[in-house]
């Protein structure tokens, strides 16, 4: 077991051979190295299993011991200080540890299909290596300069990977908002770790909260100054994983390749905020402020995140605010001091998380078989519809995915979030009601998602270009005749369906029998047909999360348990008596708040039928149905109308966040901007200038006056005078009769 420690040094490093050997390949054997890039996934995906086997082995003992092991070697070292690296392994280390690889391994097999047709093929690879290899560093670290170092290392990966397509305006764009958004959340994080060896004189986890508690206890440390420099590290976090109000960089990060952000929002950068909050809530913990104001940034984000989700058109933009809303539950756990539910919740959203965005990535892949590449409509799922006879294996494993995230049980998502809530009631009504609201809504906008993509028809525009740039788009179908869907309730904001394709049979027989129809178009062949099934080598990572996703959750039951002998709870059982020492759930108190949460995810999923299900169409037709409607007075459905446009454009306008901060942000940047060219230009420069030209006046009216002529001489006398005289005359006609 010793061994076993000691070693562990080696686990950030493990992947880096990868991107290193690419790079070198390239410089080197370029020609070569692009020949036989589709055998790179080998090696990577070889280095992170052997990653993955030692995680378990160390989470094993973990388990067994409880032990922390803690190494840490001098980098530079003198009188006043010593900057130090190390690792450590603890329970938290170990379970993210376990998550990264598992997750990285099932993104690295899909990739090789997915990226198999794109000339960045080998950079993605490379890319991708080297993100493993600085989020394994970050979770290894043993002191806050180190996760730091690791924390930048992360940041400029995601920036490398959400621009990864950068000669798209749009993608280049995503990744410099991602990339300014958490510089500003950095720049904090370092200043709170300034701020904490300042105070404390350690960076090191151990020594920086046992100093920290005995200032704090004896009253020897400014608790204002504490307070400041504890929000400052927080604000790093709320930048990393997508918090309110620098959530903004999240949905413009799906510009980048789809298993990207299976990993971004799954196991790495999002989860490095929730993860740097859990090793520093013993920190947090003592000063209550900073833990109500992670559990108030929490309930913001989740009701905010779902409720962006309601309208939103693109497949992964949905997913990503989805991402955003569970990060708020996490965030909500930890500021309420539930340690154990947070990373229960942490570990089930990762596995549902990965599998609904790997599974749209099959989902997208099928519609670009059709539509030809481009992204705004084959990740439309307005354009979708009837893609559950097609592609069966992704609507079973994203309908599993999209069951669990609405807390389904017995499904993973489930138990963990059920115990959130739980606690959330022990803390605060308010928040328990917004969060178990929230639950219904999770529920509504997952299942929107899933009837508009694989329920009722195919709904899908071919689209050619004309070879003029003047000239627009135009859709063909070759489906069928169009026709407009009857609508009784006004909802078309929400639906958003004005026509809808159908298959002609005709045209569904000869595509049966050919299943290929191909159109010539300016002396190129285009193909077309059906949906279908990715390969085998996509399907299989989902089918495994799949598994993660149905199992997952067993290892934190702990519902009829008061010594909570469930594996996490054995695993964090010296974090959980030190930060929320009472951990058991009565039986009947599971069950009844389960119900409650249940039904309001049901009553989500029943409106979400309700609305986007063809099936439930057909009640409009029945006259009991009809007559119901025609009964609503006329000014209660034109309140229902604006009730439900206000939600609408909220949603789809992202809670008009982001013009907010152009408007007011980036304008008034520029403003300022300009008021400091201006000054700078006509002040700090203009005086200098002003004393240069004023001089220059002065000696040229001073050669002309002492020139040695008296008539100047005298000219300048009675000019002087009669000054002198003009001042005299007006003060003693404006300031004597005053006096």
């Amino acid at each position: 077991m010793e061994y076993t420690y000691q070693y562990s040094w080696i686990i950030p490093f493990l992947p880096l051979p990868v991107p290193t050997l690419i790079g070198i390949g390239l410089l080197l054997f370029p020609t070569a190295t692009k020949n036989f890039r589709r055998i790179w996934v080998f090696p990577s995906v070889l280095l992170l299993s052997i990653v993955m086997f030692f995680s378990a082995h160390l989470f094993i003992q973990q388990l067994n011991n409880h032990s922390t092991y803690l190494y840490v070697c001098s980098w530079t070292l003198n009188n006043d200080f010593s900057l130090e690296f190390g690792y450590l392994i603890d329970p938290l280390t170990s379970i993210m540890l376990i998550l990264v690889t598992t997750v990285g391994i099932m993104v690295l097999i899909y990739s090789d299909n997915y990226m198999s047709h794109d000339q960045g093929y080998l950079r993605f690879f490379a890319y991708l290596s080297f993100f493993n290899t600085s989020m394994l560093g970050l979770v290894t670290s043993s002191n806050l300069i180190q996760i730091y170092f690791f924390w930048e290392l992360v940041g400029m990966c995601s920036y490398l990977l959400i621009g990864f397509w950068f000669t798209r305006p749009v993608a280049a764009n995503a990744c410099q908002e991602a990339f300014v958004t958490n510089r500003v959340g950095d720049w904090g994080l370092l200043l709170g770790i300034l701020g904490f060896y300042w105070i404390t004189g350690s960076l090191e986890f151990r020594e920086l909260f046992e100093i920290l508690n005995n200032l704090v206890s004896n009253n020897e440390v400014n608790f204002l100054f504490l307070t400041l420099c504890s929000f400052l590290l927080f604000a790093g976090a709320v930048a990393k994983s997508a918090q309110f109000p620098l959530h903004v960089w999240l949905p413009n990060a799906m510009e980048g390749p789809t298993p990207i952000s299976a990993l971004i929002h799954a196991a790495t950068m999002v989860a490095a905020g929730i993860f740097i909050v859990a090793r520093l809530l013993p920190l947090f913990i003592i000063i209550p402020s900073i833990m109500n104001l992670i559990a108030l940034v929490g309930i913001i984000t989740l009701l905010l995140g779902a409720t962006l989700a309601l309208a939103q058109k693109d497949i992964k933009r949905t997913l990503a605010y989805s991402t955003m809303s569970q990060l708020g539950y996490m965030m909500l756990a930890l500021g309420i001091g539930s340690y154990r539910a947070a990373l229960f919740h942490l570990i089930t959203h990762a596995y549902s998380k990965a599998l609904l965005f790997l599974g749209s990535g099959c989902i997208i892949h099928s519609m670009e078989t059709i539509v030809g590449y481009s992204p705004d409509k084959s990740q439309n799922i307005i354009l979708m519809g009837g893609l559950k006879k097609h592609i069966p294996i992704t609507k079973t494993a994203f309908l599993l995915g999209t069951l669990s995230l609405s807390g389904i049980p017995p499904l993973a998502c489930f138990w963990s979030k059920d115990e959130i809530l739980n606690d959330s009631w022990l803390y605060s009504p308010i928040f328990a009601i917004i969060a178990c609201s929230t639950t219904g809504l999770t529920a509504f906008y997952m299942f929107r998602i899933y009837l508009l993509t694989f329920e009722g028809h195919l709904n899908v525009h071919f689209q050619t270009y004309s070879g003029k740039k003047n000239n627009s788009f135009y859709s063909i179908s070759l489906w069928g005749k169009e026709g407009r869907i009857k609508n009784n309730f006004n909802l078309l904001p929400l639906v958003n369906r004005k026509k809808a394709y159908r298959v002609d049979k005709t045209v569904k027989t000869k595509t049966m029998t050919h299943p290929f129809i191909t159109i010539s178009h300016f002396g190129t062949t285009n193909t077309f047909s059906y949906p279908h099934e990715s390969d085998n080598t996509m399907q299989f990572p989902i089918l495994v999360l799949v598994l993660f996703t149905l199992f997952i959750g067993v290892i934190g039951i702990t519902f009829c348990n008061h010594e909570g002998v469930d594996i996490l709870s054995k695993l964090l059982t010296p974090s959980i008596n030190l930060l929320h020492p009472n951990n058991s759930v009565d039986c009947f108190e599971f069950i009844s708040n389960a119900i409650f949460s249940v039904s309001i995810a049901y009553f989500g999923i029943l409106i979400a039928s309700f609305l986007y299900k063809p099936v439930y169409s057909s009640l409009q037709n029945l006259n009991l149905f009809n007559s119901f409607v025609k009964s609503i007075p006329k000014k209660m459905k034109i309140a229902r109308d604006k009730i439900i446009n206000v939600i609408y454009n909220w949603s789809y306008h992202r809670g008009y966040i982001d013009s907010f901060y152009a408007i007011f942000l980036i304008k008034g940047i520029r403003v300022l901007a300009e008021l400091s060219n201006f000054f700078d230009r006509r002040i700090i420069d203009g005086i200098p200038n002003g004393v240069g030209i004023a001089s220059f006046f002065a000696g040229e009216g001073l050669k002309y006056v002492g020139g040695g002529r008296i008539s100047s001489y005298l000219l300048v006398y009675v000019f002087f005078v009669l000054i002198f005289l003009v001042i005299t005359n007006l003060l003693f006609i404006f300031l004597i009769p005053s006096l």
